[in-house]
């Protein structure tokens, strides 16, 4: 079926148009209204709106996020510890969970509490229940905590070794917290009850939905290591059935995480790796190197200025990181490794260019994600190896209000460098990290041309970064489908690229920079399908 598109505002990602035709999933023509004769099919005016490539969110968790939405949302209820406490006490009164089950929220930021500006304790969760085991995970996914009860079920107590890797914190008394930090998480999570391939698929059901209403029609994203006990092959097989089923309703490139070498080999001569289908294929090694900034467990160079008495946990030893880089890039398999702090970084770097000296690549496409706290020679060293950037421009909405108190002035000073970064010739996406912050496309591209906390009007951190709106809807669009290798395939508006597009309230590029994020998405469409429409 062909489908005319006439009277919009419709940025290419290379130039302008304001009509174009969608014919077997494909843009077919792009151009000016009277180019196109009467009888081009069916016929949609856009009045007058904007419309651009679908987003491309280049590094997300789309099962965890599922899951996250079947859970309390504390990320409502974080402006304080008593507040969030009442409403776990609603939240379980209101749902009624059957004897024994696990009370489970995300969303918490302790940095915005206002009475107490602490991570809460198994203490405070057993004010709130001391007959369910609850978890409640920070907003970063790199701590959580639970309560006595939890602790009781687990097994978890003060022989418990520490994990490589990890740690969980005790009191002045040598009592558990019941906090646990990195990979420690995974003492809690792994003896946790996994779902069935059913309920991963309702949650990545409703994760899609949610993308779309954000005008997502891509992704990339980590689920494999969504839940310990549940194996990659079961999550691989819950995304090509919902996509043989036409209920996949984003794109998705799975960045594949593996912790060992044995597994990412097993991966790797399985063959899985090689998948290529519409709606899902292989991508990328998948690493974590480090923890997060506003958890004090993203890896410095240097103590943090707020914290003397850490730099941070890496996760992996340089030995470790370069074992498996190695592996990866001899297959070749990118690599995309979370880096937040600049010793991580180091590390990060060492290990590709220790792989790549050894199996020399010319179009390997390694990345790094997230790359917050960086030095200028690291920059350098990005540039020199062809890198990719896997940034998240929204998470300077809570991180300018952090960044410089965290790392000081010196490393402050050098971060968050996304404009050198493009003006150095490195290719760089953008996503969202979700569920660390919502899918909201719209909340990114407004902090990487302010700089500022959404809807602010405070003076920018480091403006000089501050991206031009075609750059950031760029980094959604196009540079996204340059990391997954499909920059000939999606990302922008032209003839023989897959018709995914969306439809906005309002033209980004006449919008005042701090109001981007009040746009609306009226409409989301994937190879031509209507997937969404605003109500």
């Amino acid at each position: 079926m062909r489908t005319t598109y006439y009277n919009g505002v419709v940025y290419t990602g290379g130039g302008w148009a304001d009509s174009f035709t969608v014919e077997n999933g494909k843009f077919t023509r792009v151009g000016q209204d009277g180019q196109f004769p009467t009888d081009a099919g069916d016929a949609v005016d856009l009045g007058g709106r904007f419309v651009c490539a679908g987003f491309n969110d280049s590094h997300m968790h789309l099962l965890n996020l599922g899951h996250v939405l079947s859970m309390a949302q504390l990320s409502a209820h974080t402006d304080s510890l008593a507040g969030m406490l009442d409403y776990l006490c609603d939240y379980i009164a209101e749902t009624n969970p059957p004897e024994g089950a696990w009370v489970l929220g995300r969303g918490f930021n302790h940095d915005y509490f206002r009475d107490e500006r602490r991570f809460p304790t198994r203490w405070d969760l057993d004010r709130v229940s001391t007959v369910y085991p609850i978890c409640i995970t920070r907003a970063c996914g790199h701590i959580c905590v639970v309560n006595s009860k939890a602790l009781e079920v687990l097994g978890i107590d003060r022989s418990t070794p520490q994990p490589e890797g990890g740690q969980f914190a005790f009191d002045e008394n040598g009592e558990l917290l019941g906090q646990f930090f990195e990979n420690a998480l995974n003492l809690v999570m792994e003896r946790m009850p996994v779902p069935n391939t059913e309920e991963i698929k309702r949650m990545l059901r409703l994760s899609s939905a949610l993308l779309n209403r954000y005008g997502i029609t891509s992704c990339h994203s980590d689920d494999y290591d969504a839940f310990p006990g549940v194996s990659w092959k079961t999550v691989a097989g819950a995304l090509e059935a919902l996509a043989d089923a036409g209920e996949l309703t984003v794109r998705v490139n799975e960045q594949a995480q593996f912790k060992t070498p044995d597994a990412l080999r097993g991966y790797i001569e399985s063959g899985a790796f090689h998948h290529r289908s519409a709606l899902f294929k292989s991508g990328p090694l998948k690493m974590i190197g480090d923890g997060s900034l506003g958890a004090h467990t993203a890896f410095l160079s240097r103590p943090y200025a707020d914290a003397p008495e850490t730099r941070g946990i890496p996760i992996y030893t340089q030995a470790q990181l370069d074992e498996m880089v190695d592996c990866a890039n001899r297959n070749g398999m990118s690599v995309a490794i979370h880096a937040i702090g600049d010793a991580a970084l180091d590390r990060v770097l060492d290990a590709i260019e220790k792989a790549l000296a050894a199996c020399p690549r010319e179009n390997h496409r390694h990345g790094i994600v997230h790359c917050q706290i960086t030095r200028p020679d690291q920059l350098a060293r990005i540039r020199k190896m062809h890198l990719h950037v896997y940034t998240q421009s929204v998470f300077l909405d809570y991180d300018t209000t952090i960044v410089r108190a965290r790392v000081g002035d010196t490393l402050a000073e050098t971060s968050y460098a996304a404009k050198s970064l493009l003006s150095g010739g490195v290719s760089v996406s953008n996503g969202s990290d979700s569920p660390v912050e919502a899918p909201d496309v719209l909340r990114g591209i407004e902090c990487a041309v302010t700089r500022r906390s959404v809807g602010s009007t405070d003076a920018p951190y480091r403006p000089e970064e501050a991206l031009t709106v075609q750059e950031a809807i760029d980094s959604f669009t196009q540079g996204s489908a340059y990391a997954s290798f499909e920059e000939n395939l999606k990302g922008r508006i032209a003839e023989n690229m897959l018709a995914d597009f969306v439809v906005l309230e309002r033209n980004p590029f006449e919008t005042p920079p701090e109001q981007l994020h009040t746009i609306a998405v009226l409409e989301t469409y994937l190879g031509g399908r209507r997937v969404y429409k605003k109500a």
